[in-house]
């Protein structure tokens, strides 16, 4: 019988999916898992087919369950919602009962104990024996008990916040009846800013909290009121300000994540949350950790203030002193257009979303050499949504679902996650699928949707993270793709991706004028170049302010006691933001990051990874940014290899030696004088 959320196609049946079918068929399947568990745990021969029959149990699992997971991701509804947050405490309790499995252990430790097997295999049991023991098997049983409560706990309190923050966005607008408010924001923006008022059988114009729209109103629209308003709106998101509904409010959410984590950690033998999470990173101690952090911040601290100084002379100048939160993207954009005579709308015409994919297509051939064609066959959750196959000397080595555009019911943010992993048994090989999910202004009837220079950026930033996946030459599925990589590694290959975005060889792939089709011109393209790093100090402390707050935070979440969320904001801005924030500023409680999407003590994983990706990029500096042999380099030591084997090792095969921040500092135009 052809299980109704995987059907007999090698992708999901998205054209007609069974929403009323997926918490029976979930159950059924964690109940005939269960048996199957039951036989593999008391076989005679414990040998690598073993293992690959183990592996294939949790394929099936994972291919059900993906197409679930991402469309309440995507195209959330209430029947949908529901069956996922029902499901996803049957998964946790599945997963954490496994994982507290003596006899399952002992089968693993009989696997690790063996002398063959390959690279792969061996790791995938190292990473499985480190999973029963973070489940903490070998415990007393009250104790098991408790470990499976709590993670029972933050999965639903984890998956609520996720749903509050959702809500809450969707929940806020703003109508105007015609465009007299709305002086200064583009063309395109006014457009979607009219289908959705259309949508809501409104006249004129619906302003929402969605992502694009909600920056372009801080950067363009000459109505500071207006941006105030946005601003007071979308900072205080999930929280208890009079503004939002008090049944979205995450507050309560995230202190009991906090009390719970730090309960775990303590329970398996850890200080604090921040050394748990350590545990599957490449970090080797909190210690190294903040080094790094601090580090960056002293380096970055004094050019930042000089940049923020700029913004308030400059804000001075237009009216605007004192510069408030919600002047600093709108005065900084006309810095930007001062001294560089360049604004980001100017260039927005000249990144058709469809030139741009089809230039990263191009760099992704030169680099892999692989083919990558669009197929109208399969079927999507949306018709906005595409499907490609990735191929390799005309054969097919991987897929991906490619969802660009800002919608309602749509989580905001950019994302891949995997749809099918690779693996390989005696029926053939299973290729990897991956879903690539981005929020940018959809096209209008009259304008196509245009890119930012920074949203080219996302674009290949996610497009690194999915070759990661689709590239792997791994055919074991826990250490396949992205599976099994450290957490604080699996960003060098998006990052790194990045960098091809501004070099003038590969802007004429990218670039042509939707109107004209003429490709970005010289000067411009000079002008883009030489803004490359406008107030990168002040961004690079943003960033550092996030991941420092992120890893005190859970380095002081212990069992004991629980710190405050918003007090701990309070206290991290008062050491290092640079910008003013606004009293309802309550930034943690819609931080989905860590506290909803796996970034626990692990948002410092975007610049540990950084340096990585830097210092990786000068090695196409070095020998071309198109080098045969620097991609054939990274193909081989990185892309290919998953996790199958320490970050660190396979970073050090690939440069041989390990990364310095010296590229970094460089790329980031973070300058001697100001360390």
């Amino acid at each position: 019988m052809t299980n109704p959320l995987i059907g007999p196609q090698a992708t999901p049946p998205f054209h007609h999916f069974p929403i009323e079918q997926v918490e029976t068929t979930i159950n059924a399947m964690l109940s005939d898992a269960r048996a199957q568990i039951a036989k593999f745990e008391v076989e005679d021969t414990i040998d690598w087919h073993w293992l690959a029959r183990i592996e294939a149990l949790d394929d099936e699992l994972s291919r059900a369950w993906s197409p679930v997971s991402h469309l309440n991701n995507v195209c959330s509804t209430d029947e949908l919602r529901s069956a996922h947050d029902h499901c996803i405490q049957a998964l946790t309790a599945w997963h954490t009962e496994r994982g507290q499995n003596e006899k399952l252990f002992k089968c693993y430790q009989q696997l690790a104990a063996r002398s063959d097997g390959t690279v792969a295999q061996r790791t995938a049991v190292e990473h499985a024996i480190r999973g029963f023991k973070l489940s903490g098997i070998g415990l007393p049983a009250e104790q098991q008990q408790r470990i499976a409560e709590l993670k029972q706990n933050l999965a639903q309190l984890s998956n609520d916040f996720s749903n509050n923050l959702l809500d809450c966005t969707q929940a806020w607008t703003e109508h105007h009846e015609d465009a007299s408010q709305l002086a200064g924001l583009p063309a395109a923006n006014l457009a979607v800013a009219k289908a959705a008022a259309t949508a809501k059988s409104l006249a004129g114009y619906l302003l929402t909290l969605d992502a694009p729209q909600y920056m372009a109103v801080m950067m363009f629209a000459d109505n500071r009121a207006l941006r105030e308003r946005l601003h007071r709106a979308f900072v205080s998101r999930a929280s208890s300000a009079p503004h939002h509904d008090a049944k979205t409010d995450n507050s309560h959410n995230v202190q009991q994540i906090l009390t719970a984590r730090g309960e775990l950690a303590e329970l398996l033998g850890f200080d604090n949350y921040a050394q748990l999470s350590l545990a599957t990173k490449m970090a080797e101690s909190e210690e190294q950790v903040l080094n790094l952090l601090n580090d960056l911040a002293q380096r970055s601290s004094a050019q930042a203030k000089a940049e923020f100084a700029e913004v308030e002379s400059f804000a001075s100048e237009l009216g605007l002193a004192p510069v408030q939160p919600w002047d600093v993207a709108y005065v900084s954009e006309k810095i930007r257009q001062q001294n560089y005579q360049l604004s980001q709308e100017e260039l927005r015409p000249y990144f058709p979303v469809d030139r741009v994919v089809g230039g990263l297509f191009e760099v992704v051939k030169r680099l892999f050499n692989v083919d990558i064609q669009r197929d109208d066959t399969v079927a999507t959750w949306h018709k906005d949504v595409g499907y490609y196959h990735l191929l390799k000397q005309g054969q097919p080595i991987a897929s991906f679902y490619f969802d660009l555009f800002a919608r309602e019911g749509k989580r905001g943010g950019a994302w891949m996650d995997d749809c099918r992993v690779r693996r390989v048994d005696e029926s053939g090989t299973q290729l990897p699928v991956a879903y690539l999910t981005c929020n940018f202004t959809p096209p209008s009837d009259e304008i196509p949707s245009l890119l930012s220079h920074d949203e080219v950026t996302t674009l290949f930033h996610e497009f690194g993270h999915g070759l990661h996946h689709m590239l792997t030459e791994i055919d074991v599925p826990a250490v396949s793709g992205i599976n099994g990589v450290a957490w604080d590694a699996v960003e060098l290959p998006s990052q790194l991706l990045e960098n091809w975005c501004w070099e003038p060889e590969v802007i004429p792939l990218i670039s042509a004028h939707y109107e004209t089709g003429e490709a970005l011109p010289q000067a411009l393209l000079e002008k883009l170049l030489a803004a490359k790093n406008f107030q990168s100090a002040l961004f690079m402390v943003r960033q550092l302010e996030f991941a420092i707050y992120d890893f005190e935070l859970h380095a002081e979440t212990r069992a004991a006691a629980t710190p405050s969320a918003l007090e701990k904001l309070a206290e991290i801005r008062a050491r290092l933001s640079i910008v003013p924030a606004v009293a309802e500023n309550a930034f943690p409680l819609s931080f989905a990051h860590i506290f909803a999407g796996g970034y626990a003590a692990g948002y410092y994983s975007y610049k540990w990874a950084e340096v990585l990706s830097a210092d990786a990029y000068s090695l196409f500096e070095e020998l071309g940014i198109f080098s045969e042999a620097a991609a054939a380099k990274l193909f081989n030591c990185i892309l290919s290899r998953g996790g199958s084997e320490p970050a660190a090792d396979l970073y050090r095969e690939f440069r041989g030696r390990d990364a310095t921040i010296d590229a970094l500092l460089r790329h980031s135009g973070i300058e001697e004088a100001h360390v």
